[in-house]
C-alpha cells in the first residue's frame, strides 16, 4: 500500500499577507509526510501573481516565482492574471528562475511550437513506481492572448490530444484546471480516465471535494484563506481511495514574525516602483462619486488612446489622489486594475441606450466584484466628448446625437465582460488594447502635460 499526498493552492491573487503561514505550512506537511515515508506533491492551479501588490508589479512578478521556488513546488499551471497581464516578453520570461515545471497544455507560440519554459504534461513516478500524470489547461480567453502574441486552444479540445498518451504512461491522472467549476464538472463526465482535478479561476471552495461519477475535484477558494489537500491510496498501481479536504490557514496559530515577512515583501515593492512620473502643479483630489479633475483627466487619455469618438469610465475606478511628485506607485495605488482600454463601435441608437443606462438611478452605488475591479462600486459616471442637455438630448463632441451614425467608444474592457449593456455590447465586434492597463495610459497622459 502506498499514500500519496497531494496538496495545492489556487488564485492567491498576491494576497501575500497570508503567504508566510501558508509557506510555514506547506514546510511543516511536507516534513510530516517525509518522516512517514509518504509522497508529497505540491501544485499551485493558477492565477498566484496579481500585479495589483506592489512586490508583484515592482519585481515584474518574478518575486512571486521566488516565493513558489522557496516553498518547493512541484508544477504550476498558470491563470489568466499570469498568461494576460504581462506583455508578451514578460510572460516568455517569467519562469527563467523556476525551480519547477510549468504544465500548460493549450497556450502555444504564434508559430504553432510551445515555448521553452513549459511543458503540456509530466510524468512523475514515486519511489514505488507509481506514475502520476500531471496536465494543465487555462481558461479560454483566446482574443486577449492573441493580441498579446500568443495562440490559445480551446482546453477540452487540447485535452482530447493528449489523454491517451496520458493514459499509456500513467497510473493516476491529475488535471491542473484553470478553467471554473462548470468546466471541471463536465470534463470529469466526459473523461472519467481523469482520477483528479485540482481547480481553480471561478475561486469555489469543495471542502470535501466534490465527486463526478469517478472524478474527484478539488478548489480552494481564493486569496489565500485554504490550502487543499488530496490523499490517495495506491495498490500495486490500482487506486483504492481518494480524499479530499482543506485546512483553513486563518485556524492555524500565527507565525511571531509573519506581519514584519509580508510588510517586507511590501516594502520591496514600493521601494522598486519609486521611480519619478512626473510634479503636479495642482492637487488633483479624490471622490469616486462626484466627476473630479482627475477622472476626467483618466478618460480623456482613455478617448486619446483608442483614437475614439467620445469615451466613458466609471469614477470607482480611482481609488485616491494625486499631488506633487508621482511615482509608479502612486499610480499603482490609485489605479490598481489589470482592466484594459477597449473601444467598439456602436451606431446612435445604440450609444444612446448605453448612455442613458449610466445615467439610471443607483448606477453609481452598484457593488462590482471580479473582471478584473479592483475597487468596491461602480461610481459616478464621467464622460468626454459627451454632453447631455436638460431634456436628457445627447451631444458628442457638441453635436447632437444622430441615431444613425456610427461611433466610436471608448470604454475600460470591464465593462465589455459580465452583465453590463448586455442588449448591445456581446454582439458588437471589440478592440482591445494590450498589454497597456488604465495605470498605463494615465502615465502616459501626465507625461504628455509635463
Amino acid at each position: 500500500m502506498e499514500f500519496i499526498h497531494i496538496y495545492h493552492t489556487n488564485d492567491l491573487h498576491s494576497h501575500l499577507k497570508r503567504w508566510p503561514r501558508i509557506q510555514h505550512f506547506l514546510t511543516n506537511r511536507r516534513e510530516y509526510h517525509e518522516k512517514a515515508g509518504e509522497e508529497f506533491f505540491l501544485f499551485d492551479i493558477g492565477d498566484f501573481i496579481d500585479r495589483w501588490h506592489p512586490f508583484s508589479e515592482g519585481t515584474h512578478g518574478k518575486g512571486n516565482i521566488e516565493l513558489l521556488n522557496e516553498s518547493g513546488y512541484t508544477a504550476v499551471t498558470i491563470g489568466n492574471n499570469e498568461g494576460i497581464n504581462f506583455p508578451y516578453e514578460g510572460l516568455n520570461h517569467l519562469y527563467d528562475i523556476r525551480k519547477f515545471d510549468v504544465v500548460l497544455a493549450n497556450l502555444y507560440n504564434s508559430n504553432g511550437q510551445y515555448p521553452t519554459w513549459l511543458i503540456p504534461y509530466k510524468i512523475y513516478q514515486t519511489q514505488k513506481s507509481t506514475r502520476i500524470g500531471v496536465i494543465g489547461l487555462t481558461a479560454y480567453y483566446s482574443l486577449l492572448y492573441e493580441l498579446l502574441g500568443w495562440h490559445l486552444t480551446e482546453p477540452l479540445e487540447e485535452l482530447k490530444k493528449w489523454i491517451e498518451p496520458l493514459k499509456s504512461q500513467s497510473d493516476v491522472i491529475i488535471l491542473l484546471s484553470h478553467l471554473g467549476l462548470p468546466d471541471d464538472e463536465q470534463i470529469a463526465r466526459e473523461f472519467p480516465e481523469i482520477d483528479i482535478i485540482l481547480g481553480g479561476h471561478t475561486h469555489h471552495t469543495l471542502p470535501e471535494g466534490k465527486w463526478e461519477g469517478q472524478t474527484l475535484l478539488a478548489g480552494a477558494g481564493k486569496h489565500g484563506r485554504y490550502v487543499g489537500h488530496v490523499s490517495i491510496q495506491v495498490d500495486e498501481n490500482n487506486i483504492i481511495s481518494k480524499q479530499a479536504e482543506l485546512y483553513n490557514v486563518l485556524e492555524h496559530p500565527p507565525l511571531l514574525d509573519e506581519k514584519a515577512i509580508s510588510k517586507e515583501l511590501y516594502r520591496k515593492g514600493k521601494k522598486l516602483l519609486n521611480q519619478k512620473i512626473t510634479t503636479l502643479s495642482k492637487e488633483y483630489p479624490h471622490d469616486q462619486f462626484q466627476e473630479t479633475e482627475l477622472a476626467l483627466l483618466l478618460c480623456q487619455a482613455l478617448r486619446e488612446w483608442c483614437k475614439a469618438d467620445c469615451a466613458f469610465i466609471n469614477g470607482g475606478l480611482i481609488l485616491g489622489p494625486l499631488s506633487g511628485s508621482v511615482t509608479l506607485y502612486d499610480l499603482l495605488s490609485i489605479c490598481p486594475h489589470p482592466i484594459n482600454p477597449c473601444k467598439i463601435p456602436l451606431t446612435g441608437s445604440e450609444l444612446k441606450k448605453v448612455l442613458l443606462e449610466t445615467r439610471k438611478e443607483g448606477w453609481s452605488q452598484q457593488h462590482v466584484a471580479g473582471l478584473g475591479f479592483r475597487g468596491t462600486v461602480m461610481g459616478a459616471s464621467i464622460y468626454d466628448r459627451v454632453t447631455f442637455n436638460e431634456d436628457n438630448d445627447i451631444y458628442i463632441n457638441g453635436h447632437k446625437l444622430d441615431l444613425n451614425q456610427t461611433y466610436t467608444l471608448a470604454v475600460p474592457d470591464m465593462l465589455t465582460f459580465g452583465h453590463f449593456f448586455k442588449d448591445v455590447f456581446p454582439q458588437k465586434k471589440k478592440e482591445y488594447f494590450l498589454p497597456e492597463f488604465l495605470r498605463d495610459i494615465l502615465r502616459w497622459k501626465l507625461e504628455k502635460q509635463s
